[in-house]
């Protein structure tokens, strides 16, 4: 298969699969006598895999430790958790992370009267530092 073609199969862009490459999670393919790439299908199916890694958020260094277990057969399945387990309690962090930015924001947004008066309580609380105070404390800030 030809780049164009794995792109199409898996979804991945063309500039992805070369950066893949580039990175070292997609082993270098083949080239046939017209200089083009040469996918073997093994090479769909680790895109796909990578691919939805990614949408799940793994990042690069992750997926690479992934990646060599997908690739052991004699791989203890307790790995593969363990980094999956260490993966989600980061997603939960970073959705708290988030959740404190959108409780700050929708205050201050509340606190604004949105008319044709200069003064905005948002702009203030940014000046004032209200998001950092309140996302690095995991608190929310009242105005």
């Amino acid at each position: 298969m030809n780049i164009g073609q794995v792109s199409k199969a898996t979804g991945v862009s063309l500039r992805m699969i070369r950066h893949y490459e580039g990175i070292g999670l997609m082993p270098l393919p083949d080239r046939r006598d017209n200089g083009y790439r040469d996918y073997p299908p093994p090479s769909v199916e680790r895109l796909r895999f990578i691919a939805n890694a990614r949408d799940l958020g793994f990042s690069v260094e992750e997926i690479s430790a992934l990646l060599s277990l997908w690739d052991d057969r004699t791989r203890a399945s307790s790995e593969v958790k363990a980094i999956a387990l260490v993966h989600a309690e980061e997603l939960a962090r970073k959705a708290a992370a988030l959740e404190a930015m959108r409780h700050t924001l929708l205050e201050l947004v509340e606190g604004c009267s949105g008319d044709a008066r200069p003064d905005c309580p948002i702009l203030a609380g940014l000046a004032a530092g209200v998001a950092r105070k309140s996302v690095t404390s995991g608190k929310r800030v009242s105005n």
